[in-house]
């Protein structure tokens, strides 16, 4: 009912529109909302951002915000709860005050979509984008998000919303995580094989011994991480598992197919065994000490001087040191085989993905200029600009242009892209490449999905232009070992290696609020001891601070948290059936 009623309003809104178009003739009528008659915006305003997936807080800079600016004549000031220590007391103090920001983009699990909605933090956005592209194009899957809300209305617009079918990973060419090394380095160790995890640790070992420095002459290390994006559990520890084709879901890791689901504090869950393989690892001087002080922004650093030896994502090792220059000589990261491994990579969301969403927020200085910035976040020009730092192209002109029908990169953008510190022309912004990437870090549209302006995927490693250029001694040398694979996703297809998580629109259900206080106690002490276990002088104090741990939790009451994660990890396997005979059937009627 809901649907048809979000349906109804939209067809009648449309009606509506056409009707004042025919009374207003071919006169041009005066736009609304601060407006100029050409569509332009007469006041410069500052937009504040609640943005719970940024890593960065102030003021949008360099060449994005040159772009906001041309087009919308505002900025963009992030308020990034990642940034102001986490955890969520900058929402509850904002939502306290009644005003999260002009421009919200935010998490929906247990029930927060509904609860925004309800303590009025959030402003209905049926009107506002009744004539607009994204509604149009993106119906279904904005319709299925709001189905989370029990008040009619359009209140947000869900995330990497994507036409392909949720079996496709809509990690393009690179899964979630793969185990990504310094290829230089490996390759002086001999190309040694893994059959186990464990089996990286001497292989790692050897790489920071034939590798001791970086590129400018820091001492490297095999592992680096950071706290910024801990939660429920230790990221850094999660990702480890996340290679043998688990995800987390509250305080279990559940498997992409649905088949095994894991208490994480259980001594044989693969979460413990990932901080057992940190621990070892750190008792051979492989884990970088500065690991418990920096933030994100201070790891990617040392990736781009190749300080640091191993990654598990893309979006660090690889993207960040693999330029062009280096890859001609020979460096720069790659995946390695680990023989049991089954790396996790998310299926495409067909339904949208509801787990994150953008909004705009009840007090709002200009409502109407923020649904036309949201509306253009979804389109070709505004994925392949906002979502540059996830893969995408960028402005056209300045990092790629269209040769012979094709989209190419330009000689600024190989250089550039994804995030290099490269000096960017003044008439597109100045500044530093890197310091001008879009710091939302949301995810309008799947980058792995076609651009109806260039033909090809969004993201410029799947371009065929791009794909043809790997051929430096990197690359030869990577694709030799690799039986002639050209992309990692191709590679571990190959060995069997991947482990696709359907892709649902499905979110963690409301819990009550003693659950959520049990669950904040809990995920405290257990991000607490997994650090202190990785750190740990022996495996004496490992195995002690672990029961220590598993005790206190328990006294917590963790057990009652932990049976709603499990039914909850059941309830996404479901879904994420459902979604695929959705899609299945919807397909089989088109036909």
């Amino acid at each position: 009912m809901k649907k048809k009623a979000i349906s109804i309003l939209l067809c009648a809104a449309m009606v509506s529109s056409m009707a004042l178009a025919g009374c207003g003739g071919k006169e041009k009528q005066q736009a609304s909302g601060g407006k100029n008659s050409d569509g332009t915006y007469e006041e410069f305003i500052t937009v504040d951002v609640f943005d719970s997936l940024a890593n960065y807080q102030g003021m949008q800079s360099g060449w994005f915000a040159k772009v906001v600016k041309d087009k919308f004549n505002m900025e963009l000031n992030i308020i990034a709860p990642n940034v102001a220590g986490g955890g969520d007391t900058l929402f509850q103090t904002r939502s306290a005050a009644g005003n999260l920001g002009d421009l919200v983009i935010s998490g929906t699990a247990n029930g927060r979509f509904a609860d925004m909605v309800k303590a009025g933090l959030l402003l209905d956005m049926t009107d506002l984008l009744k004539d607009k592209d994204v509604l149009k194009n993106y119906e279904a899957a904005i319709e299925n998000a709001n189905e989370l809300v029990e008040q009619e209305g359009i209140w947000g617009l869900p995330s990497e919303i994507s036409n392909q079918s949720p079996e496709v990973s809509s990690d393009g060419i690179e899964p979630l995580v793969a185990p990504y090394v310094r290829w230089d380095a490996y390759k002086k160790a001999g190309y040694p094989e893994m059959e186990t995890l464990e089996d990286l640790i001497p292989v790692m070992k050897t790489m920071q011994e034939n590798t001791p420095e970086s590129d400018s002459g820091k001492k490297t290390y095999a592992i680096s991480l950071f706290k910024d994006w801990d939660g429920n559990m230790m990221v850094g520890a999660k990702n480890y598992a996340s290679l043998y084709g688990y995800q987390e879901l509250g305080f279990v890791m559940a498997s992409a197919d649905g088949s095994d689901i894991q208490d994480i504090t259980d001594e044989d869950s693969l979460y413990v065994q990932a901080l057992k393989f940190l621990f070892q690892a750190n008792q051979e001087g492989l884990v970088d000490p500065e690991s418990t002080t920096q933030n994100y922004d201070m790891l990617s650093n040392k990736y781009r001087d190749g300080q640091i030896l191993t990654s598990l994502w893309s979006y660090q090792g690889p993207a960040l040191y693999n330029t062009t220059e280096h890859k001609e000589e020979g460096k720069g990261y790659m995946p390695a085989l680990i023989k049991d491994m089954k790396p996790y990579s998310n299926g495409s969301y067909s339904e949208g993905n509801a787990n994150t969403i953008i909004a705009i927020g009840s007090q709002a200085k200009d409502p109407e200029r923020m649904a036309d910035f949201i509306d253009w976040l979804y389109s070709p020009e505004g994925v392949r600009i906002s979502e540059q730092a996830n893969g995408a192209a960028g402005p056209e002109g300045l990092t790629w242009e269209m040769q012979d029908g094709k989209a190419v990169l330009t000689e600024f953008g190989s250089k550039a892209l994804p995030s290099n510190d490269v000096a960017v022309p003044e008439e597109w912004g100045g500044g530093s490449w890197k310091d001008g990437v879009s710091a939302l870090n949301f995810k309008a549209v799947s980058v792995a999905d076609i651009d109806t302006t260039t033909n090809e995927p969004y993201m410029t490693t799947m371009w065929s232009s791009e794909l043809e250029k790997n051929n430096t001694q990197l690359d030869q040398e990577w694709q030799e070992y690799a039986g002639g694979a050209k992309t990692t996703l191709e590679f571990l297809e190959s060995k069997d290696a991947v482990a696709v998580a359907p892709g649902t629109s499905y979110t963690q259900p409301t819990e009550s609020s003693d659950i959520t206080t049990l669950r904040n106690q809990c995920k405290a002490a257990i991000v607490d001891s997994s650090w202190q276990m990785i750190f740990a002088k022996d495996e004496g104090e490992f195995q002690s601070i672990l029961e220590e741990m598993q005790d206190t939790v328990k006294g917590l009451g963790y057990e009652q948290v932990l049976e709603l994660d499990m039914q909850n990890a059941k309830d996404q396997a479901a879904a994420r059936v459902e979604a695929v005979e959705a899609y299945n059937s919807q397909n089989a009627d088109a036909e």
